[in-house]
C-alpha cells in the first residue's frame, strides 16, 4: 500500500512518514498542494493524508480538482479546523474521512486501514441496474446512453445503493457509509441528497430505479418485468 502525506509542518510530516513506514506502508511526503499534485500525476496511491491549510494550493481545492479529474484515491483530511461546517465542506468535496489535530496515531492507523480496505473491496468497477451503468473507476453514471452529471456525494450514495441492489438501506446506514463521522442531533443530509439523486436518475422516466420504502429507507431495484411477456 502506498500513501501520500501532504502536510506543511515539516516535523509532523516527517513523523507521519516514519509512523506509516514502520506500519508497513510505502510513503511519500510533500509540503504543499502543488507538489502533491505533481506526485499524484506521476504515481498511483492507495490513500492520501491531506492537511487543509497548505501553501500554494489548499487541501479543499486539491480534492475538488482530483475528483473533477476522475481520481477517486481515498482522502483522509488531517486538520486543526474542527467545526461541523469544515467537516461537511471537506466531505462534500470528495474527502473520505476527517481527523482533527491533535490525534492519536493508533486511531490514524485504524482509519487508514479502514480506508484502504474499502478501496481494495471496490476493485470491481462496473455495475448495471436496468439501463443504468455505473463505472466507479471513472466516477461515471450513464442511463439509457445518456451520461448523468453527479456531485461527488451523489455518486457515492448511488454507488452504495447499487452495490446493495434490492436491499433497503436506512438513513443511518447511508450516513455512516457516506459521511463517516459522528455528530449529535438530527440531519436531513440524506433526504436532500436522495431527492436530488432521484431527480437526476429517474426524473422524467417511466421506469423508476430508486424507491422510497416508507419508514425504512431507500433501495435501488431492477425494473419490473413487462406484463404479458412469454412464460
Amino acid at each position: 500500500m502506498r500513501i501520500l502525506v501532504v502536510e506543511d509542518e515539516a516535523d509532523l510530516n516527517l513523523l507521519l512518514c516514519k509512523v506509516l513506514t514502520k506500519a508497513g506502508y510505502t510513503v511519500d511526503g510533500c509540503l504543499d498542494g502543488e507538489d502533491a499534485q505533481a506526485h499524484l500525476l506521476g504515481a498511483a496511491y492507495d490513500g492520501i493524508l491531506l492537511d487543509v491549510m497548505l501553501p500554494k494550493k489548499d487541501g479543499y481545492t486539491l480534492v475538488r480538482e482530483l475528483r473533477d479529474q476522475g481520481n477517486d484515491t481515498p482522502v483522509l483530511f488531517l486538520t486543526a479546523r474542527d467545526s461541523v461546517a469544515d467537516r461537511v465542506k471537506g466531505l462534500d468535496l470528495g474527502g473520505d474521512d476527517y481527523l482533527v489535530k491533535p490525534f492519536d496515531f493508533a486511531e490514524l492507523l485504524a482509519r487508514i486501514r479502514a480506508m484502504t480496505r474499502k478501496r481494495v473491496g471496490q476493485r470491481t468497477n462496473r455495475f448495471t441496474v436496468g439501463d443504468l451503468t455505473l463505472d466507479t473507476e471513472r466516477r461515471q453514471a450513464v442511463r439509457g446512453g445518456e451520461e448523468i452529471p453527479l456531485l461527488p456525494k451523489e455518486f457515492s450514495i448511488l454507488e452504495y445503493l447499487v452495490r446493495n441492489k434490492e436491499k433497503v438501506l436506512s438513513r443511518e446506514q447511508i450516513e455512516d457509509q457516506i459521511w463517516n463521522y459522528d455528530y449529535a442531533g438530527s440531519s436531513n443530509n440524506v433526504d436532500v441528497y436522495l431527492s436530488r439523486l432521484r431527480k437526476k436518475i429517474d426524473g422524467g422516466r417511466e421506469e423508476k430505479l430508486i424507491h422510497t420504502v416508507r419508514g425504512m429507507g431507500w433501495a435501488i431495484r431492477e425494473p419490473a418485468a413487462p406484463k404479458g411477456g412469454t412464460r
